[in-house]
């Protein structure tokens, strides 16, 4: 009792604050490791020496982001330790109070003595600290026995919940350590930790604090109006909503982001490991349909193929976890900057939004929006290709100052032909998977012209590749994009029958895509008719009728491609990648048209 009622709450706080500091100061230095050395390490040396020290660079950030996060956790905890002890200490020293006020004893094992008569058989006495429920106290006819019940009472609440309140936090402490290897900085503990974390603090850190449903612009006063230290809370709580919050700034949305993608990770390790215990049968035998003997050959049995099909969803999701930390661990090598990781998930198909270079201070901003097939466990494919459109513009004349996001944002549609992926009727077919990803792309967009300060702060691009420029087409529709320049690569329609449609200032829709010897998709999209009609006088009848973007009647500018196939507008070096850097960064004159 006497531990709770002089507790100096201060120095719980003045000591989260110190580690709060701790946080900061990696955070900091994991900074200026990235941009302040790897960078310009990569930009001036070559060689074998420089490729160990950019290694040793990259584990030196690493080892910074663990100190950042764990110090960040640290900090949470004393500090909603205090905020959450100081209520039960003011409850106590009012019992205290209010016995003291009527001349009662309060004893340190919580007994209350009062004034009492001679028929008083005894001090009234709390249940002991291991029991349930309120104090039971001795009866008597004491007129006095009423009111020290009640502060007894009170008193033993009061201490019950401060041992529940320190229970919690103790637990969660004692698994922030380290086991001092800096060799090997360790996620998957970093993910423990935050499960921890998220059980003792999660009451006092209620994620009903957080705006939900709300605008970019909303979400960003909201994050301003904030304390550092309430800021470095939410992190530590909730990075999963943090994390997907249009309109915070991208630094932000990283750090919370590379935690939730850190803990998935282990949760997909695990959720694999449980499904190799429960393996099915994986054959049974084949029987013979006129004579019912066994034919001696076997199939995979139905339970099986269901099990192998959720372990390759897992794998895959692993695989794609894995190529986001690869590009991570590339900043730097070859001159490329910081990633930024501003959404992340595995619900369905499994979401990554990866920047090069932030965007919130970068001059020009270009958003891909990929296409069929696209998801998490194939991100690779997509991240490389913004790399390679961010490493063309960047090195333009001038050395613009460049973003390239890639945007899997929305739950594509799997098959483009019959047949593909088993189904008869090809998802990319229907334009129904467009409207669905439109409002995500839209409040996407919007979040990020908000962090860089409004549209006319950065020259922003939207590239749709394949079904992306359909998902582009259903935004622009509900006018929002707010794009700059709008680029079409190999699109099967946008559904509007003419550039002007778009969301974008006339004469800025461009459009790439191969012959169709290398490419059928503009001939597919047509015939599914994800175009938009040709005949003003009404609704398109046919396919014939269908334009798109590389149909001149369409009105895009049309580029030159040197593709080779649906996959090569984003090859090294070609004139494909070059057409795209060059309306990037807003050299409209050194576009290759045809």
């Amino acid at each position: 009792m006497e531990d709770l009622a002089g507790l100096d709450i201060a120095k719980l706080t003045d000591a989260g604050k110190a580690w709060s500091a701790v946080s900061n100061c990696g955070g900091g230095a994991r900074d200026f490791v990235d941009q302040g050395m790897r960078g310009r390490l990569a930009a001036t040396q070559q060689g074998e020496g420089a490729k160990a020290a950019l290694e040793k660079l990259g584990l030196l950030s690493d080892n910074y982001q663990y100190i950042h996060v764990e110090c960040g956790m640290i900090h949470t905890l004393l500090q909603g330790l205090a905020e959450e002890l100081a209520l039960p200490q003011r409850s106590l020293k009012q019992a205290l109070e209010d016995a003291h006020k009527l001349r009662f004893t309060v004893k340190e094992d919580g007994s209350v003595e009062y004034p009492r008569s001679p028929t008083t058989p005894s001090p009234l006495l709390p249940k002991p600290a291991q029991s349930t429920g309120s104090p039971s106290l001795v009866k008597s006819s004491d007129p006095n026995e009423a009111k020290a019940q009640v502060i007894a009472e009170r008193i033993g609440a009061a201490l019950k919940e401060a041992a529940e309140i320190d229970n919690r936090y103790a637990r969660a402490l004692s698994m922030l350590k380290t086991d001092g290897n800096l060799k090997n900085t360790d996620w998957s503990d970093v993910a423990r930790d935050q499960r921890g974390v998220q059980t003792a603090a999660g009451k006092h850190f209620s994620e009903s604090g957080i705006p939900k449903g709300k605008s970019p612009k909303e979400n960003a006063d909201w994050w301003a109006r904030l304390s550092q230290e309430r800021k470095e809370e939410y992190l530590a709580v909730h990075p999963e909503l943090i994390g997907k919050m249009n309109g915070l700034p991208s630094g932000v949305r990283d750090q919370a982001n590379r935690v939730v993608l850190a803990g998935a990770r282990v949760d997909l390790e695990e959720r694999i490991r449980d499904l190799y215990k429960k393996e099915p049968v994986h054959y049974q035998p084949r029987y013979n349909n006129a004579t019912g003997l066994p034919t001696g050959a076997k199939d995979p049995t139905a339970a099986w193929l269901k099990w192998e099909e959720e372990r390759k969803a897992l794998e895959e999701k692993i695989s794609g976890i894995d190529a986001i930390r690869q590009r991570f661990d590339r900043t730097g090598q070859e001159s490329l900057p910081d990633a930024y990781l501003l959404d992340f998930d595995t619900k369905k198909l499994g979401h990554a939004v990866i920047a090069n270079g932030n965007p919130d201070t970068a001059e020009h901003t270009a958003v891909y929006v990929p296409g069929t097939t696209a998801k998490l466990g194939k991100a690779d494919g997509d991240i490389k290709r913004m790399t390679a459109l961010w490493r063309a513009a960047a090195t333009m004349p001038g050395s613009p100052s460049v973003s390239t996001i890639t945007w899997i944002g929305y739950d594509a549609p799997q098959s483009a032909y019959p047949g593909h992926n088993g189904d008869i009727f090809p998802e990319a077919a229907s334009e129904s998977y467009a409207h669905k990803a439109a409002p995500a792309l839209r409040q996407f967009l919007d979040g990020v012209q908000t962090a860089q300060g409004g549209p006319d702060a950065s020259h922003t691009t939207v590239i749709g590749h394949s079904y992306g420029t359909t998902v582009v087409g259903a935004t622009s529709m509900d006018r929002g994009l707010g794009a700059d320049d709008i680029i079409s690569v190999a699109s099967p329609g946008m559904l509007v029958g003419h550039a002007n449609e778009l969301d974008a200032p006339k004469g800025h829709v461009w459009s790439e895509a191969a012959s169709l010897s290398k490419d059928l998709v503009t001939v597919g999209g047509k015939i599914a008719f994800l175009g938009g009609n040709s005949n003003p006088s009404g609704r398109a009848t046919d396919w014939v009728t269908q334009q798109v973007p590389s149909d001149w009647g369409f009105g895009a500018n049309i580029m030159q491609t040197t593709a080779q196939g649906h996959g090569g507008y984003w090859d090294e070096g070609s004139v494909s990648l070059e057409n795209q850097a060059a309306v990037v960064t807003g050299r409209y004159g050194e576009v290759k048209r045809d």
